[in-house]
C-alpha cells in the first residue's frame, strides 16, 4: 500500500466498550498508510473492545487524556460502540481534547455512536453529519442536520453510520481527509437543510444479537457485583439497600 499518510500523527480516542472493528480496522489501515496512531483513553493499560454487545479482545492504550497533547496530532479518530462514547462524553478531559482539534481546524472522523462525544463537546450546531440511526434525535437536538448516508463530509468533520460503512470511511481517511494539505472548507454535503426522518424500527442485527446472547457466567455476575460494591456511589448503594 502507498504510504499516503507517512509522517502524520493520529489520535484514536477510545475507552472500554469501544466497537472492536471501528477502532482496529481504521487503525490498521492508517498504520499501513504510514501514519502513527496513538490510542488515547481515560486510563492506562488495555481497554476492552466489544462486538456489538459481546466482550471482545483488549487493545493497549498509548496515552491517557492527561498525557496526550492535541497539538502533537494532525487528526482525530472517534470510533463508536454502545459504551465507549457514553463514558467519553462524561469526561471533561475528553470533551476538551475533542474541542481542541475542532478549534485548530484539524480533521475529525467519527462513526456509529462516536458523534455522541462531539455533541457533548458542543461541536455540532450548524453541522451536517450521519451516525448510528439511534443517535439521530440527540444530534438534531444538538443543532446538527442528520442524514442517512454512508459517508458525510462537512469541513473538518467526516462521519459514517457504523461498521457497514467502514470501507468508504477508511478509504476517505486515507485518500483525502487525514492527508496533509486537505482543505477543511465546508462542501456540498453541508448544504442539506432538513434532517432525514426518524427510523421506523431499530436495526434487526442488534435485536437478533440480543436475542441469542448467552447467559452471563457466575464469574461475570460475581465480578459485576464486586465492581458495583467497590465503585458505585454510596447514595446509589443506599437506595438499593446495599449499605446503611
Amino acid at each position: 500500500m502507498e504510504q499516503k499518510l507517512k509522517g502524520r500523527r493520529i489520535a484514536a480516542l477510545a475507552a472500554d466498550g469501544v466497537e472492536k472493528v471501528e477502532l482496529t480496522i481504521p487503525m490498521y489501515a492508517l498504520w499501513l498508510a504510514g501514519a502513527e496512531v496513538d490510542v488515547v483513553s481515560l486510563r492506562h493499560g488495555r481497554i476492552r473492545t466489544f462486538n456489538l454487545h459481546e466482550p471482545a479482545s483488549r487493545v493497549g492504550v498509548n496515552k491517557t487524556l492527561d498525557e496526550a497533547d492535541p497539538s502533537d496530532y494532525d487528526a482525530l479518530l472517534v470510533p463508536g460502540g454502545f459504551i465507549n462514547p457514553d463514558l467519553l462524553r462524561q469526561s471533561q478531559a475528553a470533551r476538551e481534547f475533542v474541542r481542541a482539534f475542532d478549534t485548530a481546524g484539524k480533521p475529525i472522523a467519527s462513526l456509529c455512536h462516536g458523534p455522541w462525544v462531539l455533541a457533548s463537546a458542543g461541536l455540532l450546531k450548524g453541522r451536517t453529519l450521519t451516525s448510528w440511526p439511534g443517535l439521530r434525535d440527540d444530534l438534531v437536538n444538538a443543532g446538527a442536520t442528520w442524514v442517512d448516508q454512508e459517508l458525510v463530509r462537512d469541513g473538518n468533520l467526516v462521519t459514517s453510520r457504523g461498521p457497514q460503512d467502514l470501507k468508504p470511511f477508511v478509504q476517505e481517511l486515507i485518500t483525502h481527509h487525514f492527508a496533509a494539505g486537505t482543505s477543511m472548507q465546508r462542501n456540498g454535503a453541508a448544504t442539506t437543510q432538513q434532517s432525514a426522518p426518524q427510523p421506523s424500527e431499530p436495526p434487526q442485527i442488534v435485536l437478533e444479537a440480543m436475542r441469542w446472547m448467552p447467559r452471563p457466567s457466575f464469574r461475570t455476575i460475581a465480578l459485576l457485583a464486586l465492581g458495583f460494591a467497590l465503585f458505585a456511589p454510596r447514595e446509589t448503594k443506599k437506595s438499593l439497600g446495599w449499605s446503611t
